[in-house]
């Protein structure tokens, strides 16, 4: 069995950026056409009026103070709501293509590698715009990687499952070096228009290099120690959009559940400590202490769940940086947050130290790794 590395990361953040008072001004636009349109039926007690948002909830709820986004004119619009993105041709490159290979061409510089001597592609994400052909091919074709690809979807655990995949195809020597995307264009998911939810989601697309160590010329690595993976059904965070939908009468009206919706308190009670006690499980079948880490890298989606779980991974509250937080910058963008909060605070850990890549979402979904530095 070989051992595997993370060899490469890298990050594609769109050019364009929504802060709270910009989303708050939208919103609120929006709900005060909409009070006033249905102000009768308000009135008249048949319909409730929609509760203005405001940048002190948003923090309160989530820790969020910007977001990225592909589109921003669509979102802030109260007219349209959500991200203007120009349909392109089947023989142009797909958005979530065209992010990966931004992500990915950084993953294989930091690694020293050309795509040529890549062997795989996994596209791990969320949600994936089109069912087939799949987005890792693309990917592949589009950087010249000779091999497969394959798409995968364990929402926002798709990078550590994919992880976990790539590990366990390059342990066995079935590849020798995996490259693992995750295009999140979360905006499109997203109802702008929900107070509760308005605010959580932006857009971003990581990507992994994972390879053998004995043919890895990188000199920052970090080994995988080992992965685990955990999933426990729940409607909690769930999406109905589906090819299925037209087949069913009058679904095709009403759309609100083909995009995103969650229960978020029961979401927060269920998740911490499923996630907790996986972390602490897996490191003690690897006969590792919470107090040999160094770092954890948790699932970027809010700031009370990551505080919360560093508590009960590590028994005390964490110091500064041993539990860096992005999401004020980039909202939470699924699968990608905790490869961005790994790829952008790893660099400076000395070798030998070891950390945790943590994601969990819907499903319940969630993905452990257990690294250390080379």
């Amino acid at each position: 069995m070989h051992k595997v590395v993370i060899s490469g990361t890298g990050v594609f953040t769109p050019d364009q950026s929504i802060s709270n008072a910009e989303l708050v001004e939208a919103f609120n636009t929006y709900a005060t056409r909409q009070n006033e349109l249905y102000a009768g039926e308000i009135a008249a007690g048949t319909r409730d009026a929609m509760t203005m948002s405001n940048e002190d909830f948003i923090v309160r709820a989530s820790g969020i103070e910007n977001r990225y986004v592909l589109n921003k004119s669509g979102i802030l619009d109260p007219d349209i709501m959500h991200p203007v993105l120009p349909e392109r041709s089947d023989e142009d490159l797909s958005v979530m293509a065209q992010m990966a290979v931004h992500a990915a061409t950084l993953a294989l510089k930091k690694a020293g590698r050309e795509a040529s001597e890549i062997d795989a592609v996994i596209c791990a994400a969320s949600n994936h715009e089109r069912a087939y052909p799949a987005i890792a091919i693309e990917v592949q074709q589009a950087l010249g990687i000779e091999g497969f690809g394959f798409d995968m979807n364990v929402a926002c655990s798709s990078a550590t499952f994919g992880i976990q995949a790539a590990a366990d195809m390059i342990r066995s020597g079935s590849a020798r070096a995996i490259l693992m995307v995750n295009p999140e264009i979360c905006s499109a998911h997203l109802e702008w228009r929900d107070r509760d939810c308005h605010f959580i989601f932006g857009d971003v697309c990581t990507a992994v290099l994972l390879e053998r160590d004995d043919l890895a010329t990188a000199e920052d690595r970090f080994e995988i120690v080992s992965t685990r993976c955990l999933t426990q059904f729940s409607n909690n965070i769930r999406n109905n959009n589906g090819f299925l939908r037209r087949t069913r009468e009058g679904h095709m009206s009403d759309r609100r559940d083909m995009l995103f919706k969650q229960e978020g308190r029961k979401v927060f009670k269920q998740v911490v400590p499923i996630v907790s006690d996986l972390i602490l499980t897996h490191l003690a079948d690897e006969n590792i202490a919470p107090a040999h880490l160094s770092r954890l890298w948790l699932h970027q989606a809010n700031k009370g769940m990551n505080d919360l779980i560093g508590v009960k991974v590590l028994g005390r509250e964490p110091e500064p940086g041993e539990q860096p937080n992005i999401l004020q910058d980039y909202a939470n963008t699924s699968s990608a947050g905790s490869i961005i909060a790994f790829s952008k605070y790893s660099d400076d850990l000395a070798p030998g130290s070891l950390g945790v890549i943590c994601s969990f979402g819907a499903g319940y979904s969630v993905g452990s790794v257990i690294v250390r530095k080379i």
